[in-house]
């Protein structure tokens, strides 16, 4: 770890590249707020508490890409390439490529714009899946298109700069925070590629009606290879936080940084050919592609399972290094409810609700139990547990300490702050419970369930969903009353006073072992997971060669769509 972090030192920022970052920051939460609200109107009306999501003209599976869209692509998007360009500059004192950067910016701002308009209208209520045959205005797809090749763009940058580091550094290992931004981005792009294909010579020509059909189960399957891995995406960062930052807040040491570095090249190799499980239910692909990408799908667990271990170990050093005793004594001195130390409990709401999302997610790879909750309540459950648990939470927390730090400000309602993840822990285990138990029963989603499964009236009434549902409905109020507390602590935040220095300092935890130089190259990894990739996906659409599922016409989501 770099010295001069451990005394407490800032290192300055250069003005375009803290306009840049802020901007990355501050525009999405921006359109969280939109997000969010989508959000809670999704479990009002799903429960049947209104009638209608008319009143601001927005549809019900309008809102619910808004929804999807804003919260789990366009924020986490923007977060992380800001965040990963403040830690590749930290941990490497080398300045990125400032026509690079501004480049990705640009494009992915205007891609966000571009696929915004048709959404915002009406014209793109495709869902977050947004494959065939629900179809979108050209728009969406080519603002989608900019977006990632703007994260293309940024990764450049961060190559350029950890080829520079390691020919100015031969003799020392990658510093941990640059491992796991590169990680990061070298799946992301592994499986954006892909995505990209089927984007561009796909879905656009398709909606400019150059080509009248296309191949549905091939688009589909392009997309899950691009679906899950997104889900890594997501969780690495937070991996960067739990391994670099948490253990320095919480007062201790990293229990291993060999294990951390470890875990990430593990991501690597087993994070891609996994795609497949999410199409259990897809006749055109074989049983046998179905049973590897859940056996690999399962291997993902063992790098979570080093990760719990990693942190619990590090979180029970620092808690009898501050005086804990006892088997479960050193809990007690843990900073969960500290002001200064807020990121703490982001952080820590966040693993809480991991490990249900970890649990859940055993479930929907299970080829068997698959087939039970597929299409149900009860995935949005589990997701709304990991994507909406950790990644959610650590996204929110460090955004607002970035945020502060770079401009020199002092956090306000710092007691609310910190009570803000603990309510947000609380409302996603009450909403998550309430989708995941009736969905065990066939509780369909993305589906209205208020005017048919909950209306007595209604030849389709559930009874026993009832309860569940209004369950739902208090953890989403719980849920959009955290996020509403963020919004106004982020932005008083934001337009307060100066405080302090405008420097950046990311707390930087030291190691109880020595890593070396050890898990410092990508290149075997990248070459293992080429192989499992050809393995798993050559002979998947070998299966979608000799399928006959061809083209449909455009469908829309407004109409009632029938349970499969």
């Amino acid at each position: 770890m770099v010295e001069t972090q451990e005394r407490g030192e800032g290192l300055k920022v250069e003005g375009w590249l803290r306009f840049i970052t802020l901007f990355e920051l501050v525009f999405p939460t921006i359109l969280l707020i939109l997000g969010i609200y989508n959000g809670l109107l999704q479990v009002l009306y799903r429960a049947g508490i209104i009638k209608s999501m008319s009143f601001l003209g927005i549809s019900y599976y309008q809102g619910l890409t808004l929804h999807g869209v804003i919260n789990a692509i366009v924020f986490t998007t923007f977060f992380i390439v800001a965040f990963s360009n403040l830690v590749m500059y930290y941990y490497t004192r080398i300045q990125l490529s400032k026509g690079l950067t501004y480049i990705a910016f640009a494009l992915m701002v205007v891609g966000t714009l571009l696929a915004a308009i048709p959404m915002l209208i009406g014209k793109a209520n495709v869902l977050y899946t947004f494959y065939p045959p629900l179809k979108a205005h050209p728009m969406f797809y080519i603002g989608a298109a900019l977006l990632v090749v703007g994260t293309w763009v940024a990764f450049l940058s961060y190559i350029l700069v950890y080829l520079k580091w390691k020919k100015e550094n031969p003799q020392k290992g990658v510093p941990l925070g640059v491992i796991g931004v590169m990680s990061t981005f070298i799946i992301w792009f592994v499986a954006t590629v892909p995505l990209a294909y089927a984007v561009l010579f796909m879905l656009i020509p398709w909606s400019l009606g150059i080509v009248k059909e296309i191949n549905i189960m091939v688009e589909r399957t392009l997309f899950w290879f691009f679906g899950h891995p997104l889900v890594y995406f997501w969780l690495l960062p937070s991996y960067i936080m739990l391994y670099v930052v948490l253990p320095k807040i919480a007062g201790g040491k990293l229990f291993s940084e060999k294990f951390a570095r470890l875990v990430f090249m593990l991501f690597i190799i087993f994070s891609i050919p996994v795609g497949v499980h999410h199409q259990y239910s897809d006749p055109s692909i074989g049983t046998s592609m179905k049973f590897l990408h859940g056996v690999l799908t399962f291997a993902v667990a063992i790098p979570s399972f080093l990760t719990a271990f990693n942190v619990a170990a590090s979180l029970e050093y620092a808690g009898r290094k501050n005086g804990g005793n006892g088997i479960f004594g050193w809990w007690k001195k843990l900073p969960y409810t500290d002001p200064k130390k807020y990121l703490f409990a982001y952080m820590f709401a966040g693993l809480v609700l991991f490990l249900f999302g970890g649990i859940t997610g055993i479930v929907n790879a299970s080829y068997n139990l698959n087939s039970v909750v597929h299409n149900t309540a009860w995935v949005p459950g589990h997701f709304h547990t990991t994507v909406g648990g950790l990644v959610f939470l650590s996204f929110l927390g460090m955004s607002l300490y970035l945020v502060q730090k770079l401009l020199g400000k002092e956090v306000k309602f710092q007691r609310l702050n910190v009570l803000v993840p603990y309510m947000w822990l609380i409302g996603v285990i009450l909403m998550s419970t309430g989708m995941s138990i009736p969905g065990i029963e066939g509780m369909p989603r993305r589906t209205n369930i208020g005017l048919t499964y909950l209306n007595p009236e209604s030849e389709f009434f559930r009874p026993g969903w009832v309860f569940w549902s209004y369950l739902s409905v208090i953890g989403g109020t719980i849920m959009f009353i955290s996020m509403f507390s963020y919004f106004v602590i982020f932005f008083s935040t934001l337009f307060s006073k100066k405080t302090s220095e405008a420097d950046l300092y990311i707390p930087t935890a030291q190691s109880l072992d020595d890593a070396g130089t050890s898990f410092s190259s990508f290149k075997p990894w990248i070459a293992i997971l080429i192989v499992l990739i050809l393995v798993a996906y050559i002979p998947t659409f070998y299966d979608l060669s000799k399928a006959t599922f061809g083209g449909a016409p455009p469908y829309s989501p407004e109409l009632p769509v029938p349970m499969r």
